[in-house]
């Protein structure tokens, strides 16, 4: 057996871990606002997310992708593909053992942050400081910053709005009646844009943002006239008036939670199999290109892989993000999840790195002050900001040693 073929096999099994790790860790992303609003119980949470993430990833995830190197280094410059097939082997294990690490810590990382500073750190030793996009590089730490703030802000906008107009009204369902529409049609419009702009199948439609601010009013209309034909099964007539606005938005959260899975499998998937993929084109044919083909039973195993992680260790991470940063209701779980997926929304077709976990958690943060600072656990939120901080740094550094380690034992 020689050394590629060990090598892939290798692959093949951190990237099951890395996609495990992924799913354990990121599945908070899409689920922790509807378990700590108490729309779904952790049981159903989990079962949702595993199903959708495994669909999303097979079904909708890249079967090409640019995502190798993540745009920070350059792979054309490392000569020796055996180098690189090494280098990239060291990064999925660097980035899955940190994500690990903080799932275990019940503590919410970005994966695709973990990745990124897994291949900086053996790229930086492998072909030196020169091989290293700096741009780049100083996007994915910008990033830290604007992914939270951004979603914070936004959740706080639309959660002050709700609070506004619905909850401090004398007649709220009234109120709920006359707006209820105008959310619903939003979500959707949210969900469709993030659909078309966000999921590879909806990328290789190539829409122009010209055209989606013409559909998007489109979509608007329609689910605002469907939402006001339907309101009053949606809010019926009862006594329990906060009940029935948080059952409301109970349901509106579900869907944009399904949603954000299911996208979080097309997506991210990318991020433990990616690697996996340049070596097996290594492998195949002795040589790196920009972009690698992957097979479908490599979507298939990120997939599993996802689905496990949900399954095994998901409700670690939910608990923190979803219970304790502050107390979520319907109204606030579905701010939070509107907040961050419009920030990833944004962000991501502005060419920003955009973190998923870091716009879920800022959501929350926004949604929590919308109540005043006493509602949110800044113990809790400094831990997750440290470990934020600590991703790039502790992925380069684990993956150099790895890196050493392989290539001095093997080269």
């Amino acid at each position: 057996m020689d050394m590629y073929t060990v090598f892939l096999f290798l692959a093949v099994l951190a990237g099951f871990m890395m996609a495990f790790n992924l799913g354990a860790n990121d599945v908070a992303n899409s689920m922790a606002s509807a378990v700590g609003a108490k729309a779904i119980t952790v049981k159903q949470a989990v079962l949702i997310a595993g199903v959708l993430n495994f669909a999303g990833a097979v079904f909708l995830g890249a079967h090409v992708t640019k995502t190798i190197s993540k745009g920070i280094i350059n792979p054309e410059m490392i000569t020796d593909h055996r180098v690189l097939m090494i280098g990239m082997f060291a990064a999925l294990a660097s980035a899955g053992l940190w994500v690990l690490v903080a799932t275990l810590t019940a503590l919410p990382v970005s994966s695709t942050h973990s990745i990124v500073g897994s291949i900086l750190g053996f790229g930086f030793v492998a072909g030196g400081p020169q091989v290293v996009n700096w741009t780049n590089l100083g996007y994915v730490v910008l990033s830290w910053i604007i992914s939270p703030l951004f979603g914070a802000a936004i959740a706080y906008v639309v959660f002050w709005q709700i609070r506004r107009f619905i909850l401090f009204k004398a007649d709220m369902i009234r109120a709920a009646r006359k707006w209820a529409p105008f959310w619903i049609g939003m979500t959707m419009v949210l969900i469709c844009l993030s659909f078309l702009f966000k999921t590879p199948l909806g990328k290789g439609l190539k829409l122009s943002w010209g055209s989606a601010l013409i559909i998007a009013p489109l979509i608007l209309a329609i689910f605002w006239g469907l939402g006001r034909l339907f309101i009053h099964k949606i809010i019926p007539d009862i006594d329990e008036q906060p009940e029935a606005v948080e059952g409301m938005f109970r349901t509106m959260q579900i869907g944009t939670s399904c949603y954000v899975a299911i996208s979080q499998g097309a997506n991210d998937v990318a991020n433990a199999i990616g690697p996996v993929a340049a070596i097996y084109m290594i492998a195949r044919d002795h040589a790196m290109l920009a972009n690698a083909e992957i097979p479908i039973w490599l979507l298939v195993m990120g997939g599993l892989g996802i689905a496990i992680g949900i399954a095994c260790l998901g409700h670690k991470v939910m608990d923190t993000v979803g219970e304790k940063i502050t107390k979520l209701t319907n109204t606030r779980g579905f701010a939070v999840d509107f907040g961050a997926a419009t920030t990833v929304l944004m962000a991501s077709n502005l060419g920003m790195p955009v973190s998923t976990t870091h716009a879920a958690v800022g959501s929350i943060v926004g949604v929590g002050l919308a109540r005043g600072f006493g509602a949110v656990d800044f113990r809790v939120l400094f831990k997750i900001v440290l470990y934020w901080v600590l991703t790039v740094p502790i992925a380069a550094f684990s993956s150099i040693v790895i890196f050493q380690l392989l290539r001095w034992g093997l080269l």
